[in-house]
Parts: structure tokens; C-alpha cells; sequence
């Protein structure tokens, strides 16, 4: 494992935007560890027009269930009904990837009324829930930059779906950054360490402590050839900033 030698972790970068609430646990860490920590994001969402969604000729409302794996995915379907003022039915079935996605969904509709399926926490894992409802017909709002696992397994199960593009995915300028070093860079997504990459062509991990949240993030920068010191989430921390407090106490012990 990479570590800091008789070094104490001092800074950190999280590839978010920074917490709107004071009382974030991410500020309660810094405070407990007198780290330098700075919000950026690796990733910036840029939604599609109404007029450009037509284009793909997909009805929402042919559809009986909605397939949700992230907030942008919930933001930028809610935000094109309302641009093409359709009202969703209440029988509307929502399958979300995970418990946070499901609570985030609380944003827009009354969940406790509505009918919404939770998943363990990846889109693998979702599919098992699919399988228990193969009669509806699933729409998946999406980015322009996904994965196909959802849509080869419903291929592969004769379940109708059909995906749309609500939004695209870029990667955001960080070349003010290029001088600037880390104890420990967090990452959310795959399409983050894409960002790194496009951004930092010759990026070398070298002492640099990475963290990586979800099965699919932590895949990409396994493939990226990055070394993974802090994994989230697992039964112990499921969350990141429990798992990163983790380590920094394991690691300022050492």
C-alpha cells in the first residue's frame, strides 16, 4: 500500500461540490483532523432541451417503471417532465440503485404513496430486483457516457426498456490544479478518473492516498491502474467520509 511516510495526513480533495449545509460530516473530518480539504468537481452535467429529447422519439408515459442510479439521473428526469409538462401518473413504479437515491427521490415525489423498489447499492445488484418485476416496461434515464449492464440484461431477459438520454457528462477543466498536490484525492464515479486522466495525461499516483465510492468506481480505477487505499461502502463505513475517518485514525496510529 502507498503511504505517507511519518507524514500525517494534512489535505484532501473531493471530486463534489462542496456541501451546502455547515453541518456536513465532511467539514465535522476536516475539523477533527485540522485537514486542508477543498471541494471540486471532476464532472460537470450539462442537460439536454426538450427539443433535443424528442429527437430520440421515446414517450415517458408508454412507460409503467423508471429506472433511477444517481441524482442527476432523478434531477433531469423530473426537470424534462416538466419542461414537456407531463404530469406522472401515481402508478408510476420507481427502481433505485440503492437507499440514498431512493431518500433523494423524496425531492420530487411523495415516496411513502408511490411505489419504489430499492437495490443493494450498484446497478448489478438491481438486477435481481427486475427479475421479480418482468412485466413492466422500464425507462432509464441516463447520461451519454453509461454503462450497458442494465440494458444487455434486459436484452438478455426480454424485458421491455428502453433508455433515454436526459443529460450529458464532461469532464471539467482542472488545469489550475496541475501544480497542486493531495494527500488523498476521493473519487465518486467512473467518469471522474476519466476527468483525471483527459486532465492529466501523465498522472502518477506515486505517495497519493486514493479513494474510491461504489463498485463501479473502484473498477475503474483498478483499471486505471490506480492503487485503491480507501474503499466505501462497506459494512463497517457506508458512507465515505466514515470510511476516509477510518483510515486517517488507522494511519496518524501507525
Amino acid at each position: 500500500m502507498v503511504q505517507l511516510k511519518n507524514a500525517k495526513i494534512k489535505s484532501i480533495i473531493i471530486s463534489q461540490p462542496k456541501p451546502e449545509s455547515e453541518k456536513s460530516p465532511w467539514f465535522e473530518l476536516a475539523k477533527k483532523y485540522n485537514l486542508k480539504m477543498d471541494f471540486r468537481p471532476f464532472i460537470q452535467v450539462e442537460p439536454i432541451g426538450a427539443k433535443e429529447f424528442r429527437q430520440q422519439k421515446i414517450n415517458i408515459l408508454e412507460h409503467t417503471a423508471i429506472i433511477l442510479n444517481s441524482r442527476n439521473s432523478i434531477d433531469n428526469f423530473f426537470r424534462m417532465c416538466a419542461e414537456l409538462k407531463l404530469e406522472i401518473p401515481a402508478e408510476m413504479k420507481y427502481f433505485c440503485v440503492n437507499e440514498s437515491i431512493a431518500n433523494y427521490l423524496a425531492k420530487y415525489i411523495q415516496v411513502r404513496k408511490r411505489k419504489v423498489f430499492v437495490g443493494k447499492g450498484t446497478e448489478i445488484e438491481l438486477l435481481t430486483v427486475f427479475k421479480s418485476h418482468p412485466t413492466e416496461k422500464y425507462l432509464f434515464p441516463c447520461s451519454d457516457w453509461r454503462k450497458q449492464d442494465i440494458e444487455k440484461f434486459m436484452k438478455k431477459s426480454k424485458i421491455a426498456f428502453k433508455e433515454a438520454f436526459f443529460y450529458r457528462i464532461k469532464s471539467s477543466d482542472l488545469s489550475d490544479l496541475t501544480n497542486v498536490n493531495y494527500d488523498i484525492i476521493a473519487f465518486f464515479s467512473p467518469a471522474d478518473i476519466r476527468s483525471l486522466f483527459e486532465n492529466f495525461p501523465e498522472f502518477k499516483q506515486n505517495k497519493t492516498l486514493i479513494a474510491g465510492f461504489g463498485a463501479t468506481t473502484i473498477k475503474a480505477m483498478i483499471e486505471a491502474k490506480l492503487e485503491v487505499n480507501v474503499q466505501a461502502p462497506t459494512p463497517q463505513t457506508p458512507s465515505m467520509v466514515m470510511a476516509i475517518d477510518k483510515f486517517i485514525e488507522a494511519h496518524h496510529k501507525a
